[in-house]
């Protein structure tokens, strides 16, 4: 088992795979052809695969005789961020930016952000209030802006816009906004959730 080519790898056969194409993964894999299948490292082969910035999960396991199957759970967008290239950068619900794309794709709100990441603290900001937006405003976003963690700003359907501050109480903020959708005016302000105003 350990010394014979005869139960070595023969396949490395990849599941879950879509943003990233099975010979992308295979080829971070770098499973030695051959190699006793008994001995391929498999801590080993999932931290290689884990370092493509899409993949969020994976598993790797010995299907006998002849193959190791990695199974890959990849990152979900939850905003795309504009860059300066011309491109959208999508970012998942840990901030984390795994994937640039030509257009932003549809149904996916903007997050203008300047340096997203998974430690900037706009990043941060941004993706607790996305997290807790209502459905009704999660419908109306188009984009949300941070450019510091206290001036987060949403842009919505039509031209509305809400002045959200910072991101505490956002639920409460989610609450109050939502409620004066229904009102005639362009911008609402919830930064101070107990004096809201609407323009």
């Amino acid at each position: 088992m350990y010394g014979t080519p005869v139960l070595g790898v023969g396949e490395v056969r990849v599941v879950g795979a879509q943003i990233l194409t099975p010979e992308q993964v295979r080829t971070a894999a770098a499973v030695e052809p051959e190699l006793p299948l008994a001995r391929v490292d498999l801590d080993e082969v999932g931290d290689r695969v884990r370092k493509l910035p899409p993949v969020d999960r994976v598993v790797v396991s010995r299907s006998w005789p002849s193959a190791v199957v990695i199974e890959v759970v990849e990152r979900t967008a939850v905003a795309a961020v504009p860059a300066r290239d011309g491109q959208f950068v999508l970012i998942d619900d840990e901030g984390v930016p795994f994937r640039a794309v030509p257009a932003a794709p549809k149904g996916l709100p903007l997050a203008r952000l300047s340096t997203p990441g998974a430690g900037d603290e706009n990043t941060g900001s941004a993706l607790t209030v996305l997290a807790a937006l209502s459905d009704e405003l999660r419908e109306q976003l188009v984009a949300i802006s941070v450019p510091s963690p206290v001036q987060i700003r949403l842009e919505l359907r039509e031209g509305r816009v809400v002045i959200w501050g910072d991101d505490t109480k956002s639920e409460r903020k989610s609450t109050v906004a939502t409620v004066l959708l229904k009102q005639d005016g362009d911008e609402i302000d919830v930064s101070a959730v107990k004096v809201v105003t609407i323009r």
